[in-house]
């Protein structure tokens, strides 16, 4: 027979062959764990006589019930869906969320994770800022075995993530614009150093050479994510003396930029140039002409954070970084049109 005060919820996990997250869960009295695991857990902590080791709780593990959420914006429909997200999840198990912005700048994401940790939060669910080029501050949360989880901009890092599928997003939505016929299709791109521009530009590059569909080196521009690169990147393709007939942008804010230059500039949208988006923001139904765009479940991104965090901490050091990936959909407006052979709507 164990000693009472040696037992831990791994003892009671191995003896029931469940999980450490789904007795640690149970001990809670969480919703979402099964009623029979949850008597079931109860029953034999008590009979083990099972009570919490809180020496052995770190300083930033399970204190606070706090999760520290890093943004770069506040003023972006993403971010305020995906905390919406993380806020359900955080709630309906305890916790409350504290969030910063990094207002898109590599000193204040450092800064803000640094409040964080004075805070005592339990850990850190980021999206990384447009001017990050050097991971090393999550790579000490990870050293110090702060938990971590990154979503939608993440990095190479063998950090946890949650994301979409980038990379099927940005080949769905070229293979569309092919579709349609066109043959001189540009891409406006994001910063090269985050994951999501990476890929969704390796999804346009391989749905090009799969149709093959000559890539034009001078149609790839880079944006800013913002309304103002939009345009700039608009007015770089146009000046091209090859003109692009088709766009893929790497997001639907930076695509409205475009499309307002195109229309200055006497283009007719989606006759002379289709235009096709990435997130599905609301604008984007009301644009003139609304926009075709690859949707994201934004919320649900926010949601899967919020759990794979939890998960974390209830597994502590025996949790195996991972990540986990959404599917999105292309949906077809006015900016492109359907193609000759009547595609609709694909899930990816």
């Amino acid at each position: 027979m164990m000693k009472s005060e040696g037992i831990t919820i791994k003892d009671i996990a191995k003896k029931l062959n469940i999980s450490t997250s789904t007795v640690s869960r149970a001990l809670r009295d969480l919703p979402d764990v099964n009623p029979v695991t949850k008597v079931a857990v109860h029953k034999l902590a008590e009979e083990l006589s099972y009570k919490p080791n809180l020496v052995a709780l770190s300083l930033v593990t399970k204190r606070t019930k706090t999760i520290g959420v890093l943004i770069p914006s506040f003023t972006t429909y993403f971010y305020s869906q995906a905390i919406s997200g993380i806020q359900e999840i955080a709630q309906s198990n305890g916790y409350h969320v504290m969030v910063c912005h990094s207002n898109e700048s590599y000193e204040a994401e450092k800064k803000n994770i640094e409040l964080l940790l004075a805070s005592r939060v339990d850990g850190i669910i980021a999206s990384i800022a447009r001017e990050t080029k050097d991971y090393s501050h999550f790579e000490k949360l990870k050293e110090k075995g702060i938990p971590l989880v990154l979503f939608n901009r993440t990095c190479d890092l063998n950090f946890s993530k949650v994301q979409v599928n980038d990379y099927e997003g940005g080949y769905k939505a070229t293979e569309h614009l092919i579709k349609l016929g066109k043959r001189k299709i540009a891409h406006i791109t994001g910063p090269d150093n985050l994951s999501l521009s990476k890929n969704r530009l390796r999804g346009y590059l391989d749905a090009m050479n799969h149709y093959k569909v000559k890539v034009y080196e001078n149609l790839i521009v880079y944006s800013d994510f913002s309304i103002e690169s939009g345009m700039d990147c608009a007015k770089e393709l146009l000046s091209k003396s090859t003109k692009p007939d088709g766009v893929f942008v790497v997001c639907d804010t930076a695509a409205y930029g475009a499309m307002h230059v195109f229309k200055k500039s006497g283009m007719k949208i989606p006759e002379d140039i289709a235009v096709v988006g990435f997130t599905n923001e609301p604008l984007s139904e009301i644009f003139e002409p609304s926009l075709s765009t690859i949707s994201q479940p934004i919320n649900k991104i926010g949601q899967t954070a919020a759990k794979l965090f939890i998960e974390m901490l209830d597994e502590g050091a025996d949790f195996i970084p991972e990540t986990r990936i959404l599917n999105t959909e292309l949906i077809i407006r006015e900016s492109s049109g359907h193609p000759v052979n009547g595609q609709s709507s694909a899930s990816m």
